[in-house]
């Protein structure tokens, strides 16, 4: 089990290229991707999302990579031939026109504006870094995965002990819910006998085709089963390898339909306390699960 919400980082540096990859995720019902990188990797973005895609299936992705390419030592510089020669020409051009003596010399060239420049740097070459990129990416999502993991242990040992709860709870439901249906049949012999006085006999049939309808009105025994098998689903879905936060969230949408039907069929304050504590349990299961993967 896996959180939604988590932080990874890596960085590989070869010679003088480093590379620095994070990534943060945080909860969403989709995968939703997007990533902050150089212009010269925007060709690679696609491969960059498959790679993370691998390692996440949910959730709001957003990875931010760095490209830093240091050069091999000083700047070396070079000289704009163009526009010395367009110089030379119109130094020339003076010289003939005005009869001028040509004292133009190297010193001279190398003063005018613009003659000396850096030299460029070769373009980066995105296919030769390909596969180290996947490396840090990779490596990332590793670390991302790490901390995801260790937040799910704990998401997952919380839902567990929820879940324990909602066990016992429906267990104490189950016990009372047949007192519930005794104490009616007293209570209404009882009201009965004090109505009649002794002047008339209890009808017992009569008596027990009512307490029978009331006892059906009432039954939970198919909530009661059903909500334990969820509880055993529950902690079935946990020990998968694989996320499972769909399962878990539909799983619980069955829990809270359960607990509802309960409360409604409910006459005993018991039982509806109970179902209260239960539904109270299972909203608090829910905003849990928003979180896993």
């Amino acid at each position: 089990m896996k959180s939604m919400t988590g932080y990874g980082k890596a960085e590989l540096i070869d010679g003088l290229l480093t590379i620095t990859v994070e990534i943060r995720t945080v909860n969403n019902r989709f995968f939703d991707f997007s990533v902050k990188c150089p212009k010269a990797l925007s060709p690679l973005q696609d491969v960059i999302k498959s790679t993370v895609s691998k390692h996440v299936s949910r959730g709001k992705v957003d990875v931010f990579i760095n490209l830093q390419h240091e050069s091999s030592g000083d700047k070396e510089l070079e000289i704009n031939e163009e526009l010395l020669e367009n110089y030379l020409k119109l130094a020339l051009g003076l010289k003939s026109k005005y009869k001028l003596k040509n004292d133009f010399t190297v010193t001279t060239a190398l003063k005018m504006p613009e003659i000396m420049r850096e030299k460029k740097e070769e373009e980066l070459d995105v296919d030769s870094i390909t596969n180290a990129l996947i490396t840090v990416v990779e490596n990332a999502c590793n670390n991302l995965n790490a901390m995801r993991s260790f937040e799910g242990e704990r998401l997952e040992a919380d839902l567990l002990s929820r879940v324990d709860f909602i066990g016992e709870t429906v267990l104490k439901i189950k016990e009372r819910a047949p007192m519930v249906v005794i104490e009616f049949n007293k209570k209404l012999r009882e009201r009965i006998e004090a109505v009649l006085d002794g002047n008339a006999e209890l009808d017992e049939a009569r008596l027990l085709q009512e307490v029978a309808i009331y006892a059906d009105k009432l039954n939970i025994d198919e909530e009661i089963t059903r909500l334990t098998s969820h509880v055993a689903h529950f902690k079935n879905i946990c020990k998968e390898e694989k996320p499972v936060g769909k399962q878990l969230d539909f799983l619980i949408q069955e829990f809270n339909r359960e607990a509802n039907t309960i409360c409604s069929k409910s006459n005993d304050i018991e039982v509806t306390d109970n179902a209260l504590k239960l539904k109270c349990e299972i909203e608090k299961i829910r905003e849990q699960i928003q979180n896993i993967e």
